[in-house]
């Protein structure tokens, strides 16, 4: 698979909502999402994405601050999920990843985090 358009998305997704910090998107098996999803959030299932924020205690410097974590996202999950192309479900999880390191979640905002991400598609051309 060309990631090459991912890339191109998520550093546009970046300038788009003028942040400077870096992150990492790892694209993964269902079979390997599975474990990071059991031993992290205790759900033994394949999941589509997973974020984990740079949230490392004691250990605050510039460095640190500019990296905001990583998004694992499986490819797999993403395939059988699409409803367009594979490459436009990945920016899609990208996205949402993204939403999620920077402190939203969905499961208690009352809306807060779809809303954000459905402007935030219209804006960066995923609808």
């Amino acid at each position: 698979m060309d990631t090459l358009s991912l890339h191109e998305f998520v550093a546009e997704m970046m300038e788009f909502l003028r942040l400077r910090q870096d992150l990492s998107i790892v694209l993964l098996s269902d079979r390997a999402i599975r474990l990071y999803n059991r031993r992290f959030a205790s759900k033994d299932c394949a999941t589509d994405v997973l974020s984990f924020p740079n949230e490392v205690e004691g250990w605050e410097d510039e460095e640190s601050e500019s990296y905001l974590g990583d998004i694992l996202i499986s490819v797999e999950t993403a395939e059988a999920q699409r409803k367009g192309t594979l490459m436009g479900e990945l920016k899609t999880l990208s996205l949402h990843g993204l939403l999620h390191l920077l402190g939203y979640d969905h499961e208690t905002d009352q809306g807060e985090m779809r809303a954000l991400e459905d402007s935030l598609k219209k804006e960066l051309g995923l609808l």
